[in-house]
């Protein structure tokens, strides 16, 4: 069992990539597909608006307290 204060090295790389995802949605959104859809760099960014609270629950997922 790890200690409290350090997830699991899974745990970080499940963060790393749902942040990563988070921060290349809201680049790709609004330096490349706002300029066919605002509609579409719109819903890209409340997908990236959900993603940071997900990742903090996966990062701390089973973790007593």
């Amino acid at each position: 069992m790890e200690p409290l204060g350090e997830p699991s090295p899974r745990r970080k790389k499940a963060y790393f990539w749902l942040m990563g995802t988070c921060v290349a949605l809201i680049v790709l959104a609004w330096n490349v597909v706002r300029f066919w859809s605002v509609p579409a760099a719109v819903v890209m960014s409340v997908v990236a608006a959900v993603i940071p609270p997900a990742a903090a629950v996966v990062a701390n997922w089973g973790r007593g307290g």
